[in-house]
């Protein structure tokens, strides 16, 4: 199959576009390399498989020439940082309900009931659990300008569904972890504090916030399995990693991954505040719990095969192999 990817070159687009490649299919990277990095891709470049665009999912026209052809869009590209989408919602607007629009208008415009359409949701359309695990028909309730782009996505592509017959389905991310992961959130802060500084983890809070983890690896794996079935109309589906973990608990995970020896520091700075031990930012309106029930993408023969434990460790080991990945600003 021909399939492109947008934000093929960021942390999770460069495995699914890895690993399509390695498959065997026709591979289009489509990624203007703002966030997305060349070194995320470098074995992909001698593949004779492989095309490789400097585009915006801003650009339409750009995006329906690279369409003729193409079997599946896994669209990856967006703003990620709840952050960024909290100082500058108009950015964030543009980048993932105008980027996502663009995407969908190129597809009817080319092959409408021909292109399967992979949509990268997230987990953070619920906000706050109401109840646990979070399942696919949970309210959409948003705690951030970021899960409200990311669903009105989502929505998009369900209108798109009904109103000419596209296929697509929302894959709704827990939190992605792994190899090639952008330096930023708090399990990065704890890895780069721990494996690579020998400084504790600096935990906000109590630590009892709960969050759900899923390997990059395991998500790669549902992801291939869509690009393989065929459905009629719009599906959305919870990935995460089938629990959840108290930040306290994951904080001495790491240490126990890195084989420290070290124990957690405290501190609670407000909301919206930063730490006077790293700098960091403790993000608004934080939830409490985030934890996604997965049962209805197991009923697909899916099942996340990764324990926590063990993809931490090949987090770490690859960016002790990798230190100057994470010598940047933080993203958050």
């Amino acid at each position: 199959m021909k399939i492109l990817v947008t934000g093929g070159a960021g942390f999770i687009g460069s495995h699914i576009s890895e690993s399509l490649a390695i498959k065997g299919h026709e591979v289009i990277i489509y990624d203007n390399f703002s966030t997305g990095s060349e070194e995320n891709i470098s074995k992909l470049r001698s593949m004779e498989n492989v095309r490789i665009i400097n585009g915006d999912v801003l650009d339409y026209d750009k995006l329906c020439a690279c369409m003729k052809g193409v079997d599946v869009v896994s669209h990856q590209a967006a703003q990620l940082e709840i952050g960024s989408a909290i100082s500058d919602s108009l950015t964030d607007a543009r980048l993932n309900i105008e980027g996502t629009l663009n995407v969908l208008e190129a597809v009817k415009r080319t092959r409408c009931n021909k292109i399967k359409v992979i949509y990268a949701s997230s987990a953070g359309i619920y906000g706050e659990a109401i109840k646990t695990p979070q399942d696919e028909e949970h309210p959409k309730r948003p705690q951030w300008p970021y899960g409200v782009s990311k669903y009105a996505g989502e929505l998009y592509c369900q209108q798109y569904s009904i109103l000419y017959g596209m296929r697509a389905c929302g894959l709704r991310y827990s939190i992605v972890y792994g190899e090639r992961e952008w330096y930023g959130r708090v399990l990065t802060e704890f890895i780069k504090r721990v494996a690579l500084e020998g400084k504790p983890p600096v935990v906000f809070g109590d630590g009892m916030q709960r969050r759900d983890y899923i390997y990059v690896g395991d998500l790669v794996d549902f992801h291939n399995l869509m690009v393989e079935e065929d459905w009629d109309g719009f599906e959305a589906f919870n990935l995460g990693g089938g629990g959840s973990i108290t930040i306290k608990d994951l904080a001495n995970l790491v240490i126990d991954a890195a084989e420290s020896g070290m124990e957690p520091l405290f501190e609670d700075p407000p909301e919206g505040g930063y730490s006077k031990v790293t700098g960091r930012w403790r993000i608004p309106r934080e939830l409490k719990v985030l934890e996604l029930d997965i049962r209805k993408a197991m009923s697909r023969g899916w099942k996340p095969m990764t324990e926590l434990k063990d993809g931490i460790k090949k987090e770490i080991d690859w960016i002790k192999s990798n230190p100057k990945r994470w010598s940047v600003k933080r993203r958050v």
